[in-house]
């Protein structure tokens, strides 16, 4: 599987990290979730070399594919009622996330390489050393969270014997989770530029195909990951740019272009 960065500022020292997985031709089906209780025992092996690792992983996944399909019932709830308000205070909740955090919860376990789209004008190195400081970055600050909502977790269950719904264990949980995908995430992708740093790729995107024989083209894109200057992106920073950074209207072009979320992008744009 491949993940598609694309890396550019947008406010003085504050660039933006957004990335999109397109899945290889070569990748294997992932495996299922299990979606009960009795599956997910089935699928707990204790045969393999890492048994606890695997077994963990199953069961956050377990977890996960729980508390999402709880949200989209909250979602489609009708409006004014209780679980609305609940929908309501999670969207405001879910606001207050970092950007960072929401780019390495993108960045699935199982990619294989990254493929690096940033201005024409920016130099290479930077953008690699960039995407270095910010993985490792990552790795400690959310393995430090993961630790402490975990240690939350037994306290927060205390609030089960109140009749209402146990709001701080949920929030606390799905925070345990966010860290757990995000520390995932910056490890994977800190791996993979540290790996591909000695034998990392660049090249013009509009001309890759022109530049390189077929045979190649193939060894480019299989490597770990590829550093690829666009023209456009910098063409669209160029017209946007204004006394404050980008303006929000550069800020939308450049999303429609490379698929990206606009809310994640000002985000990065407003934190300081």
């Amino acid at each position: 599987m491949r993940a598609k960065v694309v890396v550019f500022p947008v406010r003085g020292r504050n660039w933006c990290f957004s990335t999109t997985v397109q899945p290889l031709p070569s990748d294997s089906a992932t495996s299922v979730t299990p979606s009960s209780l009795k599956e997910l025992f089935s699928k707990i092996s204790f045969s393999n070399p890492k048994p606890f690792v695997s077994n963990a992983e199953l069961l956050i996944d377990f977890v996960a594919n729980k508390m999402n399909k709880g949200w989209m019932g909250l979602e489609k709830a009708p409006r004014g009622t209780f679980k609305n308000k609940i929908h309501g205070l999670g969207l405001r909740l879910l606001a207050r996330v970092k950007p960072s955090e929401m780019f390495f919860k993108s960045i699935p376990k199982d990619v294989t390489a990254v493929e690096v789209t940033y201005p024409a004008s920016l130099n290479p190195r930077l953008v690699r050393r960039r995407l270095q400081h910010i993985a490792l970055r990552g790795t400690v600050i959310h393995r430090r969270y993961f630790y402490g909502s975990v240690s939350l977790l037994p306290l927060t269950t205390a609030f089960t014997v109140l009749p209402l719904p146990n709001i701080p264990f949920f929030r606390v949980l799905f925070r345990t989770y966010s860290h757990w995908r995000a520390l995932q995430g910056s490890e994977q992708l800190l791996q993979l530029v540290s790996d591909g740093s000695q034998n990392s790729n660049s090249v013009e995107g509009d001309d890759i195909k022109s530049t390189f024989s077929e045979h190649d083209l193939k060894r480019l894109l299989s490597s770990a990951w590829v550093l690829q200057p666009s023209k456009e992106l910098e063409e669209l920073i160029q017209r946007g740019i204004d006394g404050d950074g980008l303006s929000k209207t550069a800020i939308s072009d450049i999303c429609n272009t490379f698929d990206l979320n606009p809310n994640d992008v000002l985000k990065y744009r407003n934190t300081m």
